[in-house]
């Protein structure tokens, strides 16, 4: 497994600062001014996670990588809900992890599932998300970080009004964009999204894919849609 170097700093600097990091990209920056004293907080409470010997993931340069590329560019949100609580795993992208990751999470391997059934695209040995990422898609979790091993333990902790800020600046820029809400914490923000079209469905972990994922044809649905906005579709393959 890929060893990544703590860089908590990469979260927010010193607190007298209170400024956001430098590799955010300046639209995303000006879009999240609102909530930078929450990220700086967010940065103190996980240092100290560290001092205590608890640690978090993923690393910290990769806390903000959903916002290292153009809000500008974003055509697909993607929300999820925490980053995977298996050390190596996380890598700052909802649903995505490490190309070296073996086996793959088994919602990541679900998701291929659908994608071949919907658009016969066979399943990826990797489970690197960024060709995605790199087309405009968001891949974003609700909470950003989490306690090795317990899902969920950030929770409650800020995350939640940071990228509700986020989410919130994509439906004011306007310009073609589609929603995709997988799962019951995902599909709480469709009051945020105000008009923007929406996919939703179960999510697509082992407990709740059969109860609505599979079948549901994400991927087809999101290109009619951004096809019909006048948008470029979104290329899923992730091996060419």
């Amino acid at each position: 497994m890929t060893e990544h170097p703590d860089r908590s700093q990469a979260i927010s600097p010193e607190p007298a600062g209170r400024e956001l990091p430098a590799d955010l990209s300046p639209d995303w920056a000006a879009a999240l001014a609102p909530v930078r004293d929450r990220i700086a907080a967010l940065g103190d409470f996980l240092r100290a996670e560290n001092a205590a010997g608890r640690g978090y993931l993923p690393a910290g340069a990769q806390v903000l990588r959903a916002f290292a590329r153009p809000l500008a560019d974003v055509r697909v949100l993607v929300v999820g809900q925490d980053p995977y609580p298996t050390p190596g795993h996380p890598v700052g992208l909802s649903f995505s992890v490490a190309p070296d990751v073996r086996p793959l999470p088994r919602s990541l391997v679900n998701i291929y599932t659908e994608l071949e059934a919907d658009l016969g695209i066979p399943p990826a040995v990797t489970g690197d998300l960024t060709p995605w990422f790199e087309q405009g898609v968001l891949l974003l979790n609700r909470v950003l970080t989490v306690r090795p091993g317990q899902p969920a333990s950030h929770r409650g902790r800020g995350w939640e009004e940071v990228t509700a800020c986020a989410i919130e600046a994509l439906v004011a820029r306007g310009g073609p964009l589609v929603a995709v809400l997988w799962g019951r914490d995902a599909r709480s923000l469709a009051p945020v999204l105000g008009g923007v079209p929406r996919i939703e469905s179960a999510h697509p972990s082992p407990l709740s894919a059969r109860s609505g994922f599979f079948g549901s044809r994400p991927f087809s649905r999101v290109n009619d849609l951004l096809v019909a906005a006048g948008a470029d579709p979104i290329d899923w393959r992730l091996e060419r």
